[in-house]
């Protein structure tokens, strides 16, 4: 009897040895294609990032010098096709790229995930041939950088009540007014994808169409955002449009309704499944050397039960939400994919990576609070990240829908 399991899962050697860390030898679950992309990029975030990520996070600075080498390195929509100066890799590939640069630090992961899921991924699907031939080889470089601009200040997870209005005028061209809140890259943009409302009293978010709004356009305004307490390495912005004339051809043509840009946070959930994962494999691993580095009432703190308690919860939830993500990845590879599959992985995944980071500061004690240890730089990152792209509580409500076919949102 023959049994056909020659799809990609099985197609490293048996053989493979778990590296430490990996008590399911997930490593085996990988292609060598997609174990060389891991190894690569965990190169270039412990060569690149991690000596200088620290002092970043405290000086509030994000580090714009990677950004070419990370172009050249084809991070930048990386699953998206090589005819358009992209990478061409898979949806596991790409995920493994996410869960590393956010190992390093979640601002990184957050500039690239960005620029690919919500910039490119948008052109990409919903814009002219002439749109996507023109931004995306820069975008894929590095030598265009966009944001993304959705949340406004009134309307975070309630996106369909967005003020911001798109007016078309008699020649076809249209004027841009309203604004958007707590955008990645605002400040350091070229161009910006905007959704607006094409239409007057528009509830139900019908008419939101997607617009490229080039930065130097006479009325764009981005501010950074002062105080932040995470995602110090990062730049965060408010977008303001006052009377922006675009060109007739600055619409995204495909797009239309709040199920586009929601496409495009699907894209941009999924990554961050991963790149939680690499948060919290960053968090794990200091944890164990630093428990078996200090002494203390002369032995290894990693010695003592309390602390080996608290390792082996932090490798069972990190090793769930790796076979979780490596799923999820197969199932959108295969094109079986869907948004609640995403949800719950997102949710999933940052919520433990979250609690990981938490019990590493907690093991590190004292130390846990110096920059040079990255613990707790990753547990105010995660806090962030536990609430952008929808937050766990909206996440939530999307499983109970999808569990009882009943919505709870809203009125």
């Amino acid at each position: 009897m023959s049994t056909d399991l020659d799809t990609q899962t099985h197609l490293a050697s048996p053989q493979l040895k778990p590296r430490e860390g990996d008590l399911f030898n997930i490593d085996a679950a990988l292609t060598e294609e997609e174990r060389a992309v891991r190894d690569s990029v965990r190169a270039f975030v412990d060569e690149k990032v991690m000596p200088i990520i620290g002092q970043c996070y405290v000086d509030g600075r994000f580090p714009k010098e990677l950004i070419a080498e990370m172009g050249e390195n084809g991070y930048f929509g990386a699953n998206l096709p090589e005819e358009y100066g992209c990478a061409g890799l898979n949806n596991v590939m790409y995920g493994i790229i996410m869960q590393e640069l956010e190992r390093g630090d979640s601002g990184i992961r957050s500039f690239a995930s960005v620029q690919g899921a919500l910039v490119m991924y948008p052109i990409y699907a919903f814009g002219s041939e002439e749109q996507k031939r023109h931004w995306l080889p820069q975008m894929a470089k590095g030598t265009k950088i966009g944001c993304f601009g959705l949340t406004e200040s009134d309307y975070g997870s309630n996106p369909a009540g967005m003020i911001t209005r798109a007016k078309q005028q008699a020649d076809g061209t249209w004027i841009l007014n309203g604004a958007k809140m707590w955008i990645t890259n605002g400040s350091n943009a070229h161009v910006a994808i905007v959704w607006a409302k094409t239409e007057d009293n528009d509830d139900a978010g019908t008419s939101i169409r997607g617009f490229i709004v080039p930065a130097d356009s006479k009325g764009f305004k981005a501010k950074d955002v002062k105080g932040k307490l995470s995602l110090r390495a990062s730049d965060t912005s408010e977008l303001v449009f006052d009377n922006v004339h675009l060109s007739a051809d600055a619409i995204l043509p495909k797009s239309g309704g709040l199920k586009s840009p929601l496409m495009c946070l699907t894209q941009a959930r999924y990554g961050i499944s991963w790149g939680a994962l690499g948060a919290a494999m960053a968090c794990f691993e200091e944890a164990v050397s630093y428990s078996k580095e200090r002494v203390m009432f002369g032995r290894p703190i990693g010695g003592f039960q309390i602390q080996q308690v608290r390792l082996a919860d932090m490798l069972t939830e990190l090793t769930k939400g790796q076979l979780v993500s490596l799923h999820l990845g197969r199932m959108k590879d295969a094109g079986t994919f869907t948004p609640q599959q995403v949800s719950l992985a997102k949710r999933n995944n940052v919520s433990i990576a979250t609690d990981i980071a938490r019990e590493a500061r907690r093991l590190l004690g004292g130390n846990g609070i110096l920059a040079e240890y990255a613990s707790m730089r990753h547990m105010a990152n995660l806090e962030s990240v536990y609430t952008y792209e929808g937050t766990h509580d909206i996440h939530s409500l999307i499983l109970g829908q999808a569990v009882t076919g009943l919505n709870a949102f809203g009125g």
